[in-house]
């Protein structure tokens, strides 16, 4: 049983929690088992061999493939006016891309070319294995006042209300369009981010970006639960790549969903989360485990034995996170996660600039992520954490072959 802390005073601003981003039991991802075959045998070492993931498939990979271990995301502002220019760079990307997630250099490489003109690759990942890389691309509101695009900008694309609490960095917010970049080595994941800046110079200019590590959502169901820098496992409830049926009610745009070019898509939001972890360790434990409502060991929910346990809200205080986050306690919404820890060095008075880069994807924000946050307002952690960056995309269907690219549902008049 858990504690009362009713008399305890409490330091607690409404800040406004990420929606789920640490919820242990309550937002779902996705995610199919990686692996790779030599004949019949499957390989469970597929990670650790830097296997490849592939880049062409009706949906976007980096969004229910399993969670790599780094994250390079950066948010691109464009710079150009041209629309022919624009979609010029989307192929232009779309190849490289297509070569960098094969393990294969951008262009003709990174030497053996005209000694007097740059090299098409900058070099850094030659040598190196996949490392199981994924690049997706989302686009963001601002990108459709640009291009006569206003008419096709979806309705669940919506600007995000403010939250109680936030702390938002202009400078760490927004973006026309996003790149995020997952894989098992960072060298892998910030080459690509690179090598995209580097061929749309002229045309688009990053606005920030952010590096992550130790992913705090798993999408593999028999894999470990990972912890965040709280301490806690993170993602228990999370939806397996098998798990079809709930990718499609959650996580994909429907056809009848609308608009037509984004069947096969779905819509990310990405918030920079600084969490106060000077404060939480020298919180007690107990308290810890009243503010998440589960154990800090085990990670199972209050009164029950075991993690996967199904949690019993009524018995976590009003305020616990879980019971905040649940589904449950959100008319069925469900996220599918994919955020990553972050050490950005100190603030300047000796505390870390730590805390979670959230990356979550929902097939409308309005029902996702927006429902979650504000249930969240009362959320116990919200005396530990504090956003300070926010961005939403809508992340388009995927490369299906390779004659198609990145976008072309949406700009190409054919489609």
């Amino acid at each position: 049983m858990t504690q009362d802390r009713s008399g305890i005073p409490s330091r607690r601003a409404l800040i406004g929690w990420g929606g789920a981003g640490l919820a242990l039991g309550a937002a779902a991802a996705g995610g199919a088992v990686a692996m790779t075959r030599t004949g019949e045998d499957v390989d469970p070492a597929a990670a650790e061999t830097g296997a490849a993931v592939a880049f062409h498939g009706p949906n976007q990979a980096g969004i229910a493939t399993p969670v790599q271990d780094r994250l390079h995301f950066a948010a691109f502002d464009v710079t150009t006016t041209d629309r022919a220019e624009f979609v010029r760079l989307l192929k232009d990307w779309t190849e490289a891309a297509r070569r960098m997630t094969a393990g294969k250099a951008v262009g003709e490489g990174g030497y053996g070319g005209l000694p007097e003109a740059p090299p098409d690759d900058t070099g850094e990942a030659l040598g190196l294995k996949p490392s199981r890389l994924t690049l997706t691309v989302g686009f963001g509101p601002s990108l459709f006042e640009k291009f006569e695009l206003t008419d096709r900008r979806p309705d669940a694309l919506i600007d995000l209300p403010k939250f109680a609490g936030d702390a938002l960095d202009a400078a760490r917010s927004g973006g026309d369009l996003c790149v995020q970049a997952c894989a098992d080595d960072p060298q892998v994941a910030v080459h690509a981010i690179r090598n995209l800046a580097r061929i749309g110079m002229g045309k688009v200019v990053i606005r920030w970006s952010q590096l992550g590590f130790g992913k705090t959502s798993s999408t593999t169901p028999d894999a470990q639960t990972p912890r965040n820098l709280m301490g806690f496992k993170d993602g228990t409830r999370n939806i397996a790549g098998t798990e079809t049926d709930r990718l499609d009610k959650f996580v994909w745009v429907g056809e009848k969903d609308g608009p037509a070019w984004m069947t096969g898509g779905s819509y990310l939001v990405a918030r920079r989360i600084r969490m106060h972890i000077e404060t939480w360790d020298r919180t007690s434990l107990q308290e810890q485990e009243d503010i998440f409502g589960r154990d800090k060991g085990e990670g199972a929910p209050v009164g029950k034995a075991k993690e996967r346990d199904e949690p019993f809200l009524k018995a976590m205080l009003p305020d616990a996170h879980v019971r905040l986050a649940h589904p449950d306690s959100n008319n069925g919404s469900t996220l599918l996660r994919r955020g990553y820890s972050f050490t950005d060095g100190t603030d300047g008075l000796g505390r870390l600039e730590a805390g979670l880069f959230f990356l979550a994807y929902q097939r409308d924000v309005r029902e996702g992520f927006v429902r979650v946050q504000r249930n969240l307002a009362t959320d116990a952690l919200n005396e530990y954490i504090q956003h300070v960056g926010s961005a939403v995309f809508a992340v388009p269907p995927g490369v299906r072959d390779k004659d198609d690219w990145w976008g072309r549902t949406l700009f190409s008049e054919e489609a």
